[in-house]
C-alpha cells in the first residue's frame, strides 16, 4: 500500500463530502421554487381607454412585452405572463420578497416627461435610450439617462433655450426633480436626483424607464396569492421517486462495477453539488421541468461513467495493467461521451432560445448538468481511479469489474 496516495484519496473523499454537506444550506436558501412547487402571486391587469389613447390589439401586445421585460429585470425567474381575452393580461410571479412592490412596478404606466416652467412638455421618454441607477460623488442615489441621437439633439436645443430656468422631470405626472439649467447639455445625457433614499429605489425607476412606457393605461383588476399547481401529495411523491431512483443508481453502480462504481457514486455526489451550487449562484427558480432536466442530466452523468467503465473492463481483459487500462479506457470513451453530450447541448440550446419559460428552465438546467457531468465523469473520476490504482489499496482486477 502506498501511504501517500492513500492519504490523498482519503482527503479527496473528505473534501467531496464536506462540500456536499457544507453547501447544502446555502444551496437550499438561494434556489427559489417555482409557481408549480411553491405558489406565488396572481395579478390580473386590464388595459383601459383614456382620452386620445384607445386600447388596440397591438397596444395590448406591446403592454405584455413591456411587462415581461420589467419582470425579467426584477430578477424573477420563470414568470407566467399570458393574455386573457383582448384586453386582459395575467401575471403570476414566484420567488419575490416584496410582492406589492413588484405589482406596483408592473402596473405603472411609466410616462416620462420633461416640462418647462410654464408646464409645457418639451421632451418625453420615447427619446430615451437607456437608464441606469448609480451613486453620485456625495454617495446619493441617482438615475443616469442617455438619449437617442434624436433625443440628444432635442435635449441640447431645449437646455440651450432654457439656461437659467428650471426644467422639471415627471414620471407618471409625479415630479421627480426640477433642476435649474446652468448651461446647455449637448452630450445626450442627464441625471435624475429624485430624492432616492437607496440605490434600490433608484433602480426601480431605472427599470421602468429602460423597459419603456406602457402604450395604454392598465388597471389591476385582481390580486391574490396562489398555491402550488402541484398538490403537496404530488410534490412529496415526486421527491420520493427521485430519491428512490438515485438510490437505485447508487446500488446498481456499486453492485455491477464494484470499486469503480463506488468512485462513480462519489463523482455523482460532487456532480449534484456542482449543479445545484451553480443554480443557487444564479438564484435560479426551480420548477418541475427544471427538476426533470436535473434528473435527466444525472442519468447522462451515470451513462458517461458506464461507457468509461466498460472500456476499462475490456482493456483489463486484454491483459493490460491497471494503470494502462484506466488511461486507455478513458481515451477510448472520451470521443463517444463528448459527441453525445455536444449534440444534447445543441438540442437544449435550441429549446432554451425558442422555448417558453418552463421549457427554457428545463433546457438551462440540462445544459448546466451536462457540462458538470463532463467535468466530473472525465476529469474527477479519472483522477480518483488513478489515485486508487497508485495507492495499491486494491490490486485484484475483479474488484474493477474485470
Amino acid at each position: 500500500m502506498n501511504l501517500g496516495n492513500t492519504l490523498k484519496l482519503a482527503l479527496v473523499v473528505v473534501i467531496v463530502f464536506a462540500l456536499a454537506i457544507g453547501l447544502a444550506n446555502p444551496i437550499k436558501d438561494n434556489i427559489n421554487l417555482g409557481l408549480d412547487l411553491k405558489g406565488g402571486v396572481h395579478v390580473l391587469l386590464e388595459a383601459v381607454d383614456s382620452p386620445g389613447n384607445p386600447v388596440t390589439p397591438e397596444a395590448v401586445k406591446k403592454v405584455k412585452a413591456i411587462i415581461e421585460n420589467r419582470i425579467n429585470q426584477l430578477g424573477v425567474k420563470e414568470p407566467l405572463v399570458q393574455m386573457e381575452g383582448s384586453r386582459r393580461i395575467i401575471v403570476e410571479l414566484a420567488g419575490i420578497e416584496d410582492t406589492q412592490e413588484a405589482i406596483d412596478l408592473i402596473g405603472k404606466t411609466a410616462v416620462l416627461d420633461f416640462k418647462t416652467e410654464d408646464g409645457k412638455t418639451v421632451l418625453t421618454g420615447k427619446d430615451l435610450k437607456d437608464a441606469r441607477a448609480s451613486m453620485d460623488q456625495s454617495n446619493q442615489a441617482q438615475v443616469e439617462l442617455e438619449f437617442t441621437s434624436k433625443g440628444a439633439k432635442e435635449f441640447g436645443e431645449i437646455t440651450t433655450a432654457n439656461v437659467g430656468r428650471k426644467i422639471a422631470i415627471y414620471l407618471d405626472n409625479e415630479k421627480l426633480t426640477d433642476p435649474t439649467v446652468e448651461e446647455p447639455i449637448t452630450g445626450g445625457k442627464a441625471v435624475i436626483h429624485g430624492g432616492y433614499q437607496t440605490l434600490a429605489d433608484a433602480e426601480k425607476h431605472a427599470i421602468l424607464l429602460r423597459s419603456g412606457a406602457l402604450p395604454v393605461t392598465v388597471e389591476i383588476r385582481e390580486q391574490r396569492s396562489v398555491g402550488p399547481t402541484l398538490g403537496a401529495d404530488s410534490l412529496k411523491k415526486s421527491f420520493d421517486a427521485g430519491l428512490i431512483g438515485i438510490a437505485a443508481i447508487f446500488i446498481f453502480m456499486l453492485a455491477y462495477y464494484r470499486l469503480p462504481g463506488l468512485l462513480a457514486n462519489l463523482s455523482l455526489i460532487l456532480y449534484g453539488t456542482i449543479v445545484l451550487g451553480v443554480l443557487s449562484l444564479i438564484h435560479a427558480t426551480l420548477t418541475l421541468p427544471g427538476i426533470a432536466g436535473f434528473i435527466l442530466s444525472v442519468g447522462m452523468a451515470v451513462d458517461a461513467n458506464i461507457i468509461i467503465y466498460e472500456r476499462l473492463k475490456e482493456e483489463l481483459r486484454f491483459g493490460k495493467t491497471l494503470m494502462a487500462a484506466i488511461d486507455a479506457g478513458f481515451k477510448r470513451a472520451f470521443t463517444t461521451i463528448f459527441d453525445s453530450n455536444v449534440t444534447t447541448i445543441i438540442a437544449a440550446a435550441v429549446l432554451a432560445y425558442f422555448g417558453t419559460s418552463s421549457i427554457r428552465g428545463f433546457a438551462i438546467t440540462l445544459i448546466i448538468g451536462i457540462l458538470a457531468s463532463m467535468l466530473t465523469a472525465i476529469s474527477f473520476t479519472r483522477f480518483a481511479l488513478r489515485l486508487t490504482a497508485k495507492s495499491n489499496l486494491v490490486k485484484n482486477t475483479k474488484f474493477y469489474g474485470a
